[in-house]
C-alpha cells in the first residue's frame, strides 16, 4: 500500500493531502478553525468531518506534521501513547503549533486505529547541525535543564528543496552544498552539506532569524529586559511585541510582502525601510552559510515569497557578483528555475517546496515502506 494522508495542522487551520505514491488524489485546507464563521468549531471536528468525506480505503499511513520534537526527537517516528505524551510535554516550546498536531494525532488514532499514525517532525532535519552551531554560550545546567538549544524548523521544507537542487544540478545530494531559503510569512535559512542540516537560522522557537511577517527576528536580547524596566512591559506584552507585532508589520504596518513591496515600488518610505531590512537580514545569513560550509553549489528559493518574488531574490544577492552568485534579470523576471547565469560558480535556484509530499515520504519510512 502506498497511499497517505497528510494532515499538517496550523494554529487555527488544516491543510491535508491523499497521496498515492506522489500523486494527490484529495487536498483541501479547513481555515478559521474556532472562529466565529469559521470551517470547523476546532480541530477534532474539522478532523471528524474530512475523514468521513475522503475515500481513506487501502490507507498505509496518516503523516502528521508535528512542529517541535525537541531533542528527543530526530527522525519521523510512529505515534504510541509515549511519543504523544512526549509531544504534550514539549507544548511549551510550540504552544500554538503542538497542541493541534496533538489533537490531529488523538483524533486520527480513535478514527483509524488500524492505521499508523506518523509523527513528522520539523526539527528533525536540523538534529544533524553540530554542538557548535546548536549550542548557546549560557550557564550550562541551566541550558541542559530546560532544553535551551537551538532547533530550527522548516526541516520538512529544508529537506525536500535541498535534495531537490542537487537533482537539478545533476549532483548526488550528498555531495551538494545548498543554502536554502524558505521565505513566506514564517522564513528561515539553512545551510546544508551533503543533504544533512548543519547550521539553521531559527532556534528554540520560530521567533529568531529572518524577519517575518509579523515575528522580529534576530533582536538584541537586552531589548526584552529594557522593554520591562524602562517601558513596564510585562513578558507576556513583549512575546506579543515580537511575535504579532513585528517583522513587515511592525516596520510596515503590512505582514503582506506584496503590499510592502508595491508600496516599496511606490516610493514609500516605511515600506522601504521594511523592503531593505528584509533583503539585507537574507544576505547576512547567506554571507554567514557561505563561511559555514565554506564551498557552496547553490543558493535556493522557496516558500511563497521566495518561489513568486522577482524583487526579493534580485535584492537579496545583489552585490555577491564578487563570490560567485549572480542573478540572471530576464530568467529572474520569467520565474526560471535556475535564474543564475550559464557558468556561474554558485547556481541560484528556485524550487517550489512540497512539504506535505516529504511528509507522506517520511510516514512511508517509518513504517518501512518506500513505495
Amino acid at each position: 500500500m502506498t497511499r497517505v494522508l497528510v494532515l499538517n495542522s496550523g494554529s487555527s487551520s488544516l491543510r491535508y493531502r491523499l497521496f498515492d505514491s506522489s500523486e494527490v488524489l484529495a487536498k483541501g485546507l479547513v481555515q478559521r478553525i474556532g472562529e466565529a464563521g469559521g470551517d470547523a468549531a476546532d480541530h477534532a471536528a474539522a478532523l471528524r468531518k474530512l475523514m468521513d468525506e475522503l475515500d481513506l480505503s487501502g490507507l498505509a499511513a496518516v503523516g502528521h506534521r508535528v512542529v517541535h520534537g525537541g531533542d528527543r526527537f530526530t527522525a519521523s517516528t510512529i505515534a504510541d501513547d509515549e511519543v504523544l505524551a512526549a509531544i504534550e510535554e514539549l507544548i511549551p516550546l510550540a504552544p500554538l503549533h503542538n497542541p493541534a498536531a496533538l489533537t490531529g494525532l488523538r483524533v486520527a488514532r480513535e478514527l483509524l486505529p488500524d492505521v499508523p499514525q506518523v509523527a513528522v517532525f520539523d526539527t528533525a532535519f536540523h538534529s544533524t547541525i553540530p554542538p557548535e552551531g546548536a549550542f548557546w554560550a549560557i550557564d550550562r545546567e541551566l541550558a541542559g535543564k530546560w532544553g535551551l538549544r537551538r532547533y530550527g524548523f522548516h526541516g520538512t521544507s529544508h529537506a525536500y528543496v535541498s535534495r531537490e537542487t542537487a537533482r537539478l544540478l545533476g549532483r548526488p545530494a550528498a555531495e551538494t552544498n545548498v543554502i536554502t531559503l524558505h521565505l513566506g510569512n514564517g522564513a528561515s535559512a539553512t545551510a546544508v552539506r551533503g543533504g544533512a542540516s548543519v547550521a539553521t537560522s531559527m532556534g528554540l522557537t520560530p521567533l529568531p532569524g529572518l524577519v517575518m511577517g509579523t515575528r522580529s527576528g534576530d533582536i538584541d536580547p537586552s531589548l526584552i529586559f529594557h522593554l520591562h524596566r524602562v517601558a513596564g512591559l510585562s513578558l507576556d506584552e513583549i512575546e506579543d511585541v515580537l511575535t504579532r507585532r513585528s517583522g513587515l508589520l511592525g516596520l510596515a504596518g503590512d505582514n503582506d510582502l506584496r503590499a510592502v513591496q508595491e508600496r516599496y515600488l511606490a516610493g514609500d518610505p516605511e515600506a522601504t525601510l521594511a523592503f531593505d531590512v528584509y533583503c539585507r537580514r537574507i544576505r547576512e545569513y547567506t554571507g554567514s552559510y557561505l563561511a559555514v560550509l565554506g564551498r557552496v553549489d547553490a543558493i535556493t528559493f522557496t516558500g511563497g515569497v521566495g518561489e513568486n518574488s522577482r524583487l526579493v531574490r534580485a535584492h537579496t544577492l545583489a552585490g555577491l557578483e564578487p563570490l560567485g552568485i549572480a542573478v540572471d534579470p530576464e530568467r529572474n523576471e520569467r520565474n526560471a528555475t535556475i535564474i543564475s547565469p550559464d557558468g556561474s560558480p554558485v547556481a541560484v535556484c528556485v524550487v517550489p517546496t512540497e512539504e506535505e509530499l516529504e511528509i507522506a515520504s517520511e510516514a512511508r519510512k517509518a513504517i518501512g515502506s518506500e513505495g
